[in-house]
């Protein structure tokens, strides 16, 4: 078995007994950047998204009541169970699940107009594959947009960050920087630009409950 392997394998047990917690987790389910991204898409009524490694489907209904249609693709078949079950509580209908890996969508090329992705990139074994598959499946003049927890600049600080993730959740590869992220997306073709940076406030017993729930 590969590094990568072993690494999907630790996100779909940890994720897996954790699906139900993330699913009425407030800090997935209200976080400003929600409204920050659904504004910088720009999105239009006709327009198909993905939202890539989609988790509890929080990003998908964010997304919903403004486009067509949205594909919710995660690793994790519990929480794609935990999407359809939000999607039915709002009545939204135009979300549908598939399961799938970042490094290897399961979508045509040219699929969609807008790939979104929120809090999942910090478990990506290969964050350059993914990002050129979703320039893969992306249509000519589509927009990526992602959303995800950044290291700090100061390498300590980094290293103090990086420990604690590990230490919480054995599924977590890295947080990048800013920088990071901006020189692998255009490497992947993309003209990226920050739009914005926030602090995400977390309890933090309940961060450390969330992915301990059983």
């Amino acid at each position: 078995m590969t590094t990568g392997d072993s690494l999907k394998q630790a996100v779909q047990q940890q994720f897996g007994s954790a699906a139900g917690a993330y699913r009425t987790s407030q800090v997935h389910a209200a976080g400003v950047d929600l409204a920050l991204m659904v504004q910088a898409a720009r999105l239009a009524a006709t327009d198909e998204v993905l939202d890539a490694g989609c988790g509890a489907g929080h990003t998908a209904l964010a997304f919903a009541p403004h486009v067509a249609q949205v594909i919710a693709c995660d690793l994790t078949p519990a929480m794609l169970e935990q999407v359809r079950r939000l999607a039915q509580e709002q009545g939204r209908h135009n979300i549908v699940t598939r399961q799938g890996d970042v490094e290897a969508l399961p979508f045509d090329a040219a699929s969609f107009d807008v790939v979104v992705s929120r809090y999942s990139a910090h478990h990506w074994a290969r964050p350059q594959q993914a990002l050129h598959e979703f320039a893969r499946v992306l249509k000519p003049g589509g927009q990526f947009i992602l959303s995800d927890v950044i290291a700090p600049e100061d390498y300590a600080a980094d290293t103090f960050l990086q420990t604690i993730e590990l230490l919480r959740d054995t599924s977590h590869v890295r947080d990048h920087t800013a920088a990071e992220w901006l020189a692998r997306l255009a490497a992947a073709g993309f003209t990226a630009a920050v739009v914005a940076e926030f602090a995400i406030p977390l309890h933090f017993g309940q961060w450390l409950q969330r992915i301990a729930h059983r």
